[in-house]
């Protein structure tokens, strides 16, 4: 992600206020030793330059803090005060809005971080073959640039039209802001540099070729007008921001070769709807799609970890699917992805993290797969649409108000031995009566607060109501009164397709179940679950 080294208010650069020393309201001490530490001051303060320039020395050369002129095309001076130019400093000339180009002297080696970022009328800047060092963000967010021009005899860096690269043109360096729309970058490109297109906010379509293994950190920065594009598959890295806020980019294609999506490598992308993750990702970042424009992600086998908020706040998300290698759900993974109404969890899942499902007011049912072993706290706190839930026997722990605020659940199944509750599991969910097994153990008349209830339905063998009739087969369920349960029927056991038939409620304790259809086939199997 772009670093944050300053902050800017209304635009401008703010910095730090030095407090003065109570040293200096005594005259008679500091009249004094002022006679003495004078030498030292006129070699170390800065110094003024014809009210054009702001500068610092060291060891006989001038480095450029700040620029106080006019603007228009500014020449950099070769000397001042009689010493070399050899350094333009961090943020020198950032936010010159009347700047309109710049010639850089061969006395310069060293041009800073953010030197010229955010110049908006910079139209052209000329390197000279003595520059050796170009910090990140150099040229960044100025809109109207067009050209980046480096003398052919510089040893470091080099330009092809107007586009700066290294001197060996596998690393792409710099976009200018105001070039075309449309770029294919060269062949020869390897490396995709740190916020090498940031701010491009007219940059519609970028080809990035099948040679590029690495795309840096803010590579693509606040590309507003991107609309699509494909990740070759000799890429291993999207480096942190690298898309960051990419407001209309609608589609992207990770290639096979990508392991790792840095953090908050899409995030703000608020038109992207689809995006297809490759196979060979392991690690996708923290918030690295975190207010994205997705309508649903499969995550493939082949992700072992994502990091916290990685889908927070995906608004248009309805559903997730989750790799089989994905062993835990990260804190806020999918927090407030309010449309999202479905999701599939592996089976090497085991933990559910903090608040992972939180907010998710659509979310209607989840199936929790039999590996988990905790859910976290506020897992699914406020889901109001969650109607049931079943919580497998291998979980052992369930966080604080982990359900909490989930106002339409009815009914939550357990089918293991009383997990440990973190307090407040289901807060304000009035209506909810709690199902376990009779064979397990650990329960009381309540959890959480809220009653308990066997689960404990039987088919009545020993009946005359039991068993196959002229036109239908027929039994009755007898348990728990209230109990609501589903009937379900298939016709191969080695190969399971179960479809339900009725649902019913055990009135007073039973039920009668008919099925009509029986007869219709060779043969036909029956179970009952919970709803």
């Amino acid at each position: 992600m772009k670093p944050d080294f300053f902050h800017r208010i209304n635009g401008a650069m703010q910095r730090p206020i030095i407090q003065r020393s109570n040293f200096f309201k005594r005259p008679s001490r500091w009249i004094i030793l002022l006679l003495w530490i004078l030498p030292l001051l006129l070699l170390t303060l800065p110094v003024v330059a014809e009210a054009q320039y702001i500068y610092t020395t060291n060891n006989g050369t001038v480095t450029i803090t700040q620029y106080t002129g006019p603007g228009g095309p500014v020449t950099i001076p070769v000397t001042i005060a009689g010493l070399p130019v050899t350094s333009i400093a961090n943020f020198a000339f950032a936010g010159c809005t009347h700047l309109t180009g710049v010639a850089i002297p061969n006395s310069v080696t060293n041009i800073g971080f953010e030197a010229f970022y955010d110049c908006p009328y910079l139209a052209n800047v000329t390197i000279s073959g003595g520059v050796t060092s170009i910090g990140a963000w150099a040229f960044q967010n100025c809109t109207n640039l067009l050209a980046i021009t480096v003398d052919a005899l510089n040893s470091v860096y080099s330009s092809t039209a107007g586009v700066l690269f290294n001197r060996s043109q596998a690393t792409l360096i710099a976009y200018p802001g105001g070039q075309a729309r449309s770029y294919m970058i060269p062949n020869t490109i390897t490396s995709i540099a740190v916020g090498a297109f940031g701010g491009c906010i007219s940059l519609t379509n970028v080809t990035i070729p099948d040679n590029v293994t690495n795309i840096g950190d803010s590579a693509f920065y606040s590309c507003a007008s991107l609309t699509g594009v494909t990740i070759p598959d000799r890429v291993t890295n999207i480096g942190e921001s690298a898309f960051y806020s990419c407001t209309s980019l609608a589609d992207v294609t990770i290639g096979n070769r990508v392991t790792s999506i840095g953090d908050y490598a899409f995030a703000a992308c608020s038109g992207l709807a689809h995006a297809r993750i490759g196979s060979s990702v392991a690690n996708i970042g923290y918030g690295a799609f975190s207010g994205s424009g997705l309508t649903s992600i499969t995550i493939p086998d082949s992700v072992s970890g994502i990091g916290d908020a990685a889908f927070e706040y995906c608004s248009n998300l309805t559903s997730v699917t989750i790799g089989a290698s994905l062993m835990r759900i990260a804190d806020f993974a999918f927090d407030a992805c309010t449309s999202l109404t479905k999701v599939t969890m592996g089976n090497g899942l085991t933990s559910v993290g903090v608040d992972a499902f939180g907010r998710c007011t659509s979310l209607t049912t989840v199936t929790i797969p039999r590996s988990v072993t905790n859910i976290g706290a506020t897992a699914f706190y406020n889901c109001t649409s969650l109607g049931t839930v079943t919580i497998p026997g291998s979980v052992a722990s369930i966080g604080n108000s982990a359900f909490s605020v989930c106002t339409n659940l009815r009914e939550v199944y357990f089918q293991g031995n009383a997990p440990s509750d973190g307090g407040s599991v289901f807060g304000g969910d009035d209506n909810v009566t709690i199902y376990y097994l009779p064979q397990t153990t650990g329960w009381g008349k309540t959890f959480g607060g809220l009653p308990v209830v066997a689960w404990n339905p039987q088919v009545q063998t020993d009946i005359t109501s039991f068993g196959v009739r002229t036109n239908r087969f027929e039994l009755i369920i007898a348990g728990t009164s209230n109990l609501m349960i589903v009937v379900e029927a298939c016709t191969n056991l080695a190969s399971p397709v179960w479809a339900a038939l009725q649902t019913n409620e055990l009135t007073a304790g039973s039920a009668y179940f008919s099925d009509p259809n029986s007869t219709n086939g060779p043969v036909r199997f029956y179970r009952i679950r919970s709803r």
